[in-house]
């Protein structure tokens, strides 16, 4: 059997270059599919990050389109004590423009109160958070990110500098008390173009230059022990009750429509990864055709071991273990490359690799199994050669 093997593993020696050719496509396969994988791994992670740092684990309450009915500060003290709440904060939102110095960019400006930092993840870099003060007084000042900072004033730290927001049709001016970086920031930085910046002010500063006393949305961050979508309806009925209305006000489950973005990003993935198996289907042929090749070159030398004792089974298993270790060498260096490229690319992009490990053992098993299979051909036509016919062969 020893002999067996190290006369397998020697010939793949006699014809190199073949050899190396058929083992990098065993290679290419591997390592795509394993990129595939942790390419969804870590867009997957980004996008949960990202969601997070936006609220999307919550609930948010809202209005029907159309309702005269409008979420005031009555609604928002309901809200908070309702069961199952943990947190709840008012949220008014508009899109428009910023600009300092002479930077413009596109927008989208939150009103907030104190607590927000409690639901959405506000990660503060340089300055403070809104104090009750900021909010009493209505006071003009705001958060940016941290994007909106370099790319006005070339650094980071803004502290004190004043920009411009265009806020309930004038143009107001905002001293900047805070720089914030939001989430993982990947989106912002691979979408700069269509991720607007973000800029938070007092919820009130922002109802005062609209000239409106409501909100748009109640951001409520759910007790863990509570069920989401239950605590939804129950501040839903509660609100309608309170107001005399039916089906005015909407809970949306934040967390379902996070969960569909990755059932996307999942399916997405799977279409990848079968293009990556039909790689690695493509690779496994090529064993099968390099072996063949070698039946016909090694014609001879087989006959002679059959003529000298060699029994069909050793001859067979000759053949098998060339095609195993063919798989095995392009499985192991696909390994390494996939997984090489995947951390080169995570550390670019500042993110932390992601690994799908269902992805790597199917595709370790997928590589495996088919150079074997495609190598038993070739084996039983190598073993079934008469000694006689094979000794004509020149």
């Amino acid at each position: 059997m020893i002999d067996v093997i190290r006369s397998a593993y020697h010939n793949l020696g006699r014809k190199k270059g073949r050899t190396v050719l058929t083992i990098l496509g065993i290679t290419i396969g591997v390592a795509s599919v394993i990129l595939i994988g942790n390419i969804s791994q870590c867009g997957s992670n980004a996008l949960t990050n990202e969601l997070d740092s936006l609220g999307l684990n919550g609930l948010s309450i809202s209005c029907q389109t159309g309702s005269s009915v409008t979420l005031k500060d009555t609604d928002l003290n309901l809200v908070k004590n309702c069961d199952g709440v943990d947190q709840a904060t008012p949220l008014l939102m508009q899109s428009t423009t910023v600009s300092a110095r002479e930077s413009e960019t596109k927008a989208l400006v939150w009103g907030i109160d104190t607590t927000a930092s409690q639901i959405v993840s506000i990660q503060i870099l340089y300055g403070r958070m809104f104090t009750s003060k900021d909010i009493s007084t209505n006071a003009n000042v705001c958060l940016v990110d941290e994007s909106f900072s370099r790319n006005a004033y070339m650094r980071s730290n803004i502290i004190g500098k004043h920009v411009s927001v265009q806020c309930g049709g004038a143009l107001e001016d905002f001293e900047v008390i805070g720089v914030i970086k939001t989430g993982s920031g990947l989106l912002q930085n691979m979408l700069g173009n269509y991720i607007p910046t973000f800029v938070y002010v007092p919820y009130t500063t922002m109802q005062t230059a609209s000239g409106r006393s409501s909100f748009d949305q109640i951001a409520v961050k759910i007790d863990p022990s509570s069920d989401l979508d239950s605590t939804g309806k129950a501040i839903v009925a509660t609100l309608n009750q309170n107001n005399g209305t039916t089906d005015t006000f909407v809970s949306n489950n934040l967390a379902e429509q996070k969960d569909g973005l990755d059932n996307i990003l999942n399916i997405v993935t799977l279409i990848l990864s079968a293009v990556g198996a039909i790689s690695l289907l493509v690779a496994s042929l090529s064993i099968m055709t390099v072996m063949l090749v070698s039946v016909s070159e090694r014609t001879r030398e087989i006959g002679i071991k059959k003529a000298i004792g060699a029994k069909r089974k050793d001859i067979m298993l000759e053949f098998m273990l060339e095609a195993i270790f063919i798989s095995i060498f392009g499985c192991a260096v696909g390994i390494v490359l996939g997984y090489g490229i995947s951390y080169a690319g995570a550390s670019l992009f500042g993110i932390t690799l992601g690994t799908r490990w269902d992805i790597f053992v199917l595709s370790i098993i997928f590589s495996l199994s088919t150079g074997t299979i495609f190598g038993v051909y070739p084996a039983i036509k190598a073993s079934a050669l008469k000694p006689v016919d094979a000794l004509r062969m020149e």
